[in-house]
């Protein structure tokens, strides 16, 4: 009776890892196809995402794209939802400030936006992102627009009461602010030209926009007389 069931237990852990052997490949092969469409776009641009371009910076045939994932659009919206630049970090950022919701402040909103700004100078990727978002119409890029528009909805419920009756909109200002740090990152990137006299691809001048921001927000605060 137990070598019966021995061997019972012994081929089920043959059948289990001739299971788990196709499954850990075809995991890796869409790791790896996944991240090849980030270097496509950082190399190349958002234009250049074409099977054999991914395939050959995956290192794999580019048929595994349509086995795998249907379409070079579902790989691509799958490397676009999984890196949801902005959902990743201000999330955890914001999740934490919501666990002490009546405490949220200036400095609280000057560190998301300081964050944004580094983000957007330090990743070339998700310049091309934005970039990408802008300037064509795109069913992916909208579904991570309107994640993004969800999560900072959540903290607009917040902020929003204590400038009520102010005659201060709080929305419109900060759209302002967050717009800028888009097209000032992006005119620095990919054109290098200054923009007012500034050049935030230099320290000085990119200290000098930090600065700005904080000093924009304290004066909406001071402006709206709330004390936090």
């Amino acid at each position: 009776m137990g070598k019966k069931n021995t061997d019972v237990e012994q081929q089920r852990t043959k059948q289990r890892k001739v299971t788990a052997g196709p499954i850990r490949e075809k995991a890796r092969t869409m790791t790896r196809l996944i991240a090849a469409v980030g270097r496509v776009i950082q190399k190349k641009g958002y234009t250049a995402l074409t099977g054999p371009n991914i395939a050959i910076e995956a290192g794999l045939d580019k048929k595994l794209i349509w086995t795998y994932f249907g379409s070079i659009d579902n790989l691509v919206e799958t490397y676009i939802l999984e890196r949801d630049f902005w959902n990743m970090a201000d999330q955890k950022i914001i999740s934490e400030l919501l666990k002490h919701p009546e405490n949220i402040g200036r400095k609280d909103i000057t560190v998301l936006l300081h964050g944004q700004l580094d983000r957007m100078m330090k990743d070339k990727v998700l310049q091309r992102i934005i970039h990408w978002e802008i300037g064509e119409k795109n069913k992916t890029l909208r579904k991570v627009a309107d994640k993004r528009e969800k999560i900072g909805e959540h903290l607009f419920q917040i902020i929003e009461p204590d400038f009520a009756n102010t005659g201060v909109d709080i929305r419109a200002k900060l759209a302002l602010q967050i717009a800028g740090i888009y097209y000032l990152v992006l005119h620095a990137k990919y054109n290098g030209s200054l923009f007012c006299g500034i050049d935030i691809n230099e320290s000085t001048d990119l200290e000098r926009l930090q600065k700005a921001i904080q000093d924009n927000i304290n004066a909406m605060y001071e402006e709206g007389k709330v004390n936090k």
